[in-house]
C-alpha cells in the first residue's frame, strides 16, 4: 500500500464507499414507497387509469432499487466483523438488538408484502393490494427508524453504562429515543422523500419536453413540484432545529460545520464560504456576515459558540470535509426549494411546458437530492470523528487487527464489483425512466390538459 494509507484509513474509506452506494437505494425506496401509496390511493378514489399506469411504471423501479438495496446492505454487516471487530465487541450489546429489530419489524414486512405488490394484481382485491403497498411503505419507515436509532445513539449515546470497555443498556427507551433521534430521523425521511420527488419531477420534465401533451409527464410534475416546494421548506426548518441539537450535544462538529476556530461569547459571524486551513487554524478567503452566526445557531445575537481551538487537536474532526460537505448540502437545498417554487408557479399559471430551460434544469436536478443526502451524511459521520461513539469510543480503538494490504485489496475488489453490478443496475433504471410509463399516452393539449394535470 502507498505510504500514508494505513489500515484505519483504508477501512474507513471502504465503509464510506459501500455505505455511500447502499444509502442511495433505501433512500429511493423509502420515498418511492410513499409515492406508490399516493398513486394507488388516488386510483382507488378516482378510478382514473392514469394513476394505475403511473403506479405500475414506478413499481418496476421500486423493485429493482429494493433488490440492490438489500444486496448492498448485506456487505456492510460483514465489514463490521472483518474491519471493525473492536466496535462490534464494544457496542454489540446495545446496537445488536436495534439492528435485529430492523430486520424483524421492517425487512420482514417489506419482503413479505413486496410479493403481493409485484404479483398480486388480479390475485387479490384492489383494497388488499393497496394494503400491501401501505404495509411496505410503513416497513420502509420502520427500517429507517431502527437504523437511525442505532446511528443516532452513536452520535448522542444515552441509557448505557460502560463495564470493562463494553457498553450495556440500562434504559432501552433512552437508548432508542436518544437526544438526536427525533431530528435525525425526521431530517432523513424528508430527505428521502425529496430525493425521490426530484427523480419523479425529472422524469416528468424529460417526457414533457419531448411531448407537451404527455399526460403522465404532466401528472408527475403536478404532483412532484408542489410537494418539493412545501416539503423542501419544511426540511430547511427541520435542518435548522437539527443544527441547534448538534450545537448542544456535539459542539466540536458544529464548530467544524460553521468553520469557527475561535470561541465567541456572542455575535459570532455566519461564514458563508471559506477554505479552512487546519495547519494554521484559520480560514482562507473567508466570506462572512458579522454577528449572524450566533443568531442562526442559538437564536440570539448574544449566543455563545465554542471554537475548534478550545479542543486538543487530537479531539477535533477533520474540518475541511465537514465544512465543505455541509455547504454542498445547504446550497443544494436552496436550489431544490427554488425548483419547487418556480415550477409550482409556472404550473399554476398553465405555462410550464413553455419553459424548456426550466424543464432541462429539472432533469439535471434529478441526482441533487441524493448528492445533498450524501453530503449531509458525510457531515454527520466525519463530524463525529475521531470517535465512533461520540466522546466515548475512538475510531482507532474500534478497528480490527488486520493488515492494510488485506483491507486495501478488498477495497479494490469492492470498487470493481460495485461499479460493474450497481453501474448495470443504475443503467437499467435510467433506461426504464427514459422509456416512461406504459399505457395510453393520448391526452388533450393546451390549457385543458394542463388543468387536467393540476387536478391530480
Amino acid at each position: 500500500m502507498p505510504d500514508g494509507l494505513d489500515m484505519l484509513l483504508l477501512a474507513r474509506i471502504q465503509f464510506a464507499f459501500t455505505i455511500s452506494f447502499h444509502i442511495l437505494f433505501p433512500a429511493f425506496t423509502i420515498g418511492l414507497a410513499g409515492y406508490l401509496v399516493y398513486l394507488e390511493a388516488a386510483w382507488l378514489r378516482t378510478g382514473r387509469d392514469l394513476y394505475r399506469e403511473l403506479y405500475d411504471f414506478w413499481l418496476k423501479l421500486f423493485a429493482i432499487s429494493f433488490g440492490m438495496g438489500v444486496v448492498s446492505g448485506i456487505v456492510m454487516s460483514y465489514q463490521l466483523g472483518t474491519n471493525w471487530s473492536g466496535f462490534s465487541a464494544a457496542t454489540g450489546n446495545v446496537l445488536g438488538p436495534l439492528l435485529g429489530y430492523e430486520v424483524l419489524m421492517a425487512f420482514f414486512l417489506e419482503a413479505s408484502f413486496l410479493g403481493v405488490m409485484l404479483f398480486g394484481r388480479g390475485r387479490v382485491g384492489p383494497r388488499m393490494h393497496f394494503a400491501a403497498t401501505l404495509i411496505v411503505a410503513v416497513g420502509t419507515l420502520f427500517s429507517a427508524f431502527w437504523i437511525l436509532a442505532a446511528n443516532s445513539w452513536m452520535q448522542t449515546p444515552a441509557g448505557y453504562e460502560l463495564r470493562d470497555g463494553v457498553f450495556h443498556a440500562t434504559d432501552w427507551l433512552e437508548v432508542i429515543f436518544n437526544p438526536s433521534l427525533p431530528y435525525r430521523f425526521t431530517h432523513m425521511v424528508l430527505a428521502c422523500y425529496l430525493s425521490t420527488a426530484l427523480v419523479v419531477v425529472a422524469v416528468g420534465a424529460y417526457h414533457l419536453a419531448r411531448d407537451p401533451g404527455q399526460r403522465h409527464a404532466r401528472a408527475m410534475l403536478a404532483i412532484g413540484l408542489p410537494f418539493i416546494a412545501v416539503v423542501g421548506t419544511v426540511q430547511a426548518l427541520v435542518g435548522h432545529a437539527h443544527g441547534e441539537n448538534v450545537h448542544h450535544h456535539q459542539p466540536a462538529k458544529l464548530a467544524a460545520m460553521e468553520g469557527h476556530w475561535a470561541s465567541y461569547d456572542g455575535h459570532a459571524p455566519l461564514i458563508l464560504f471559506a477554505l479552512p486551513d487546519e495547519a494554521a487554524e484559520t480560514n482562507r478567503f473567508e466570506l462572512a456576515i458579522p454577528s449572524v452566526g450566533s443568531l442562526v445557531v442559538t437564536g440570539s445575537f448574544d449566543g455563545a459558540i465554542r471554537g475548534l481551538r478550545s479542543w486538543p487537536e487530537a479531539d477535533r474532526p477533520p474540518v475541511v470535509p465537514v465544512f465543505l460537505s455541509f455547504r454542498v448540502m445547504v446550497g443544494l437545498g436552496v436550489a431544490i426549494i427554488a425548483l419547487g417554487a418556480f415550477g409550482t408557479w409556472w404550473l399554476r399559471q398553465g405555462h410550464l411546458a413553455d419553459h424548456p430551460r426550466f424543464l432541462r434544469f429539472a432533469v439535471w436536478m434529478a441526482p441533487a437530492g441524493f448528492v445533498a443526502l450524501l453530503a449531509g451524511w458525510f457531515t454527520a459521520e466525519i463530524g463525529r470523528q475521531p470517535y465512533v461513539v461520540y466522546g466515548l469510543l475512538r475510531t482507532a480503538d474500534a478497528a480490527s487487527p488486520v493488515s492494510a494490504d488485506a483491507v486495501g485489496m478488498s477495497l479494490l475488489v469492492y470498487v470493481a464489483v460495485y461499479l460493474l453490478i450497481f453501474g448495470s443496475g443504475l443503467f437499467f433504471l435510467l433506461e426504464l425512466a427514459r422509456r416512461g410509463p406504459h399505457g395510453e399516452e393520448a391526452a388533450a393539449s393546451g390549457a385543458g390538459a394542463e388543468a387536467d394535470a393540476e387536478g391530480t
